[in-house]
């Protein structure tokens, strides 16, 4: 979790599932960037994979993630009013 880019990736993917291609563009990244990444947290089960047709969708592994993340968000927004 202490990495920003990583971090970025499971906030994208707590709006919804996503593939790779779909996740390189939105963080104008390459590819093998963001499959590295998304390797890690699938390594740490904060990620889980689907097939759908030749697409592969990544989405959060489960709402214990989902609410890890936005506890994490809005404790960054409420350090920032602080």
């Amino acid at each position: 979790m202490g990495d920003q880019q990583r971090l970025r990736l499971l906030f994208r993917l707590s709006e919804g599932a996503a593939c790779v291609t779909e996740l390189a563009e939105a963080e104008r990244e390459t590819l093998p960037t963001i499959s590295q990444r998304l390797r890690v947290l699938r390594s740490e089960d904060l990620v889980k994979r689907k097939r759908e047709g030749k697409h592969i969708r990544y989405a959060l592994a489960d709402d214990h993630v989902r609410e890890l993340i936005a506890a994490v968000f809005a404790h960054a927004r409420e350090s920032k009013h602080s």
